[in-house]
């Protein structure tokens, strides 16, 4: 299976919102790894390495966020795979 990872940020009403937290359990039922957090420019940055239709089910779910969120613009940077992340793991 091909595995990749991809660097995301998410551009809109993100933060304050659960984002990071709602991905996270999106990340762990995809069975991804990597990391959210937030940025101070109101962003949210996302790292995920895992198989390719995993990622894409993350990603594809980052384009709307949960309930009370909403995402302006997506932008997804493709990165080499490093297979070093056990976990997915908000950071502060």
């Amino acid at each position: 299976m091909s595995q990749k990872c991809v660097h995301v940020f998410v551009t809109g009403r993100v933060q304050g919102v659960f984002f990071r937290q709602a991905t996270r359990v999106t990340a762990i039922k995809n069975n991804v790894t990597g990391w959210i957090k937030n940025l101070d420019d109101g962003r949210v940055e996302v790292l995920i390495e895992g198989e390719d239709k995993s990622v894409d089910s993350v990603i594809e779910w980052c384009n709307y966020g949960p309930a009370n969120s909403r995402v302006d613009n997506i932008q997804v940077n493709t990165e080499d795979y490093s297979g070093k992340f056990e976990s997915f793991e908000v950071r502060y």
